[in-house]
């Protein structure tokens, strides 16, 4: 896994990580992280803690990891070795001798090799040329440096983006000038954004690894997502968890047609894996939502109303930020402060005020008689409907609901005495009356 510290990482990176992770460990390898950090213009220290932060969220975590800035002199050692031999030499980059750079001998013949996922390849290598590999005797590009930490860290494997097939015979030329074995090579299919256009750290509609863990995606929906860019375990079963796709998990059953990321696809995943939270564990994942609530209306998070609404939230909330705007909204103030209520507006359709106020009344009497121990939305829906049917659902259901959130569109009115408790949707009721 070489990622280069020119930015934060993002979904296709950690897609190439996790499936170089899992064959790793199927195959009793060793998962190396390598940062390509050559391109001394670009490279940031940030952006390189954020690739090391990201995919130890993620659990993705390295048995070695290497720095490419730290091994210029083992690049060095194989330039003057390749210069020695023959197989490259040292050549004027301009036409005016201004700039000396090392460029590779290309015998200019074609290049087979079988990927895992493509199946076999074949290349012409003449439209190549002799191709530089580094800037100068003590520069090593891109290119030489990846085959040299291939050949001396004894990659076995390379998984990586189709995008990188035009570099697997440059690098293959090298290999072979250096005396190194080839690896065998994967190249998985690219991961597109909804337009159809790869993925880039750059691309504005792209969030990182980081900004999605910021916004309450859990680090098993990711996975779990990233696992189905490009790859299908032909089963109905879609929601895994790490150790079960290293059960499952196939890179011969890698697609080789682009994926396309989904956001919403990702956040059916973290509704998926929010619900295997236990109440605690969902509590502490909203718990940024709640001081922001708390803050908001100017009291405290009624524990006994929390407790109830919780199930109502876990129905419709995909993640904590999705929260944190209905927060912001004001979606839930009404169940801790009681909301201002437009009275002319309690009765149903065509139904009259005064028809409104005396169903209001039947059902301040009706969940009197509920006790309080057996409170929940179905006794409260088995007490309340056989007056509704009779009198009209809309008429009786309308002014209930209405006056108790104040809102045109809220939970169902036997939720909502559930959640606010009957002492509290009495005294709503009562006000309104």
């Amino acid at each position: 896994m070489p990622p280069s510290p020119t930015g934060n990482l993002h979904i296709g990176g950690a897609r190439t990580a996790l499936f170089n992770y899992i064959f790793a460990k199927q195959n009793g390898g060793d998962f190396i992280l390598r940062i390509d950090d050559t391109d001394i213009e670009r490279n940031k220290k940030e952006y390189e803690d954020d690739i090391i932060s990201s995919l130890s969220w993620l659990h993705l975590i390295h048995d070695e990891v290497y720095k490419q800035s730290e091994r210029t002199e083992i690049y060095k050692e194989k330039l003057q070795q390749l210069v020695s031999s023959g197989a490259a030499y040292l050549a004027e980059e301009n036409k005016d001798g201004s700039g000396q750079v090392v460029r590779l001998k290309n015998k200019s013949e074609p290049i087979t090799f079988t990927d895992m996922i493509l199946g076999e390849i074949k290349i012409d290598t003449a439209d190549l040329g002799d191709f530089i590999i580094a800037r100068d005797i003590n520069s090593p590009l891109y290119h030489l440096a990846s085959v040299v930490d291939d050949g001396e860290l004894d990659i076995s494997h390379v998984i990586r983006g189709q995008d990188h097939i035009m570099n697997t015979p440059r690098q293959i030329l090298i290999l072979a000038a250096l005396g190194y074995e080839l690896p065998k090579y994967a190249h998985i299919p690219l991961v597109l954004n909804s337009l159809g256009e790869k993925l880039s750290k750059r691309d504005l509609g792209v969030k990182s690894i980081s900004e999605y863990r910021a916004h309450g995606i859990l680090s098993e929906s990711l996975i779990n997502s990233l696992a189905f860019l490009g790859w299908n375990p032909g089963t109905e079963q879609e929601i895994y968890h790490i150790h079960e796709l290293l059960r499952d998990f196939k890179i011969e059953k890698v697609q080789k047609k682009s994926a396309v990321f989904n956001l919403e696809k990702l956040l059916w995943f973290n509704r998926a894996h929010l619900d295997l939270l236990s109440e605690t564990g969902y509590r502490k994942y909203l718990n940024d939502g709640v001081v922001a609530l708390e803050t908001k209306v100017g009291v405290d998070w009624n524990e006994y109303v929390c407790k109830r609404l919780i199930p109502t939230i876990r129905e419709h909330v995909r993640s904590r930020a999705e929260f944190q705007e209905l927060v912001a909204a004001g979606e839930y103030d009404y169940f801790f402060i009681r909301p201002a209520v437009d009275v002319s507006r309690l009765a149903w359709r065509d139904d009259t005020s005064e028809n409104a106020k005396k169903h209001l009344a039947e059902m301040r009497s009706i969940i009197l008689s509920i006790d309080e121990k057996k409170l929940s939305a179905e006794a409260v829906r088995n007490f309340i409907w056989d007056y509704a049917e009779k009198n009209g659902r809309g008429n009786v259901l309308w002014p209930l609901r209405y006056a108790l959130s104040g809102q045109e569109k809220s939970p169902d009115p036997f939720t909502l005495v559930y959640i606010l408790g009957k002492k509290e949707a009495v005294e709503r009721i009562s006000a309104i009356i």
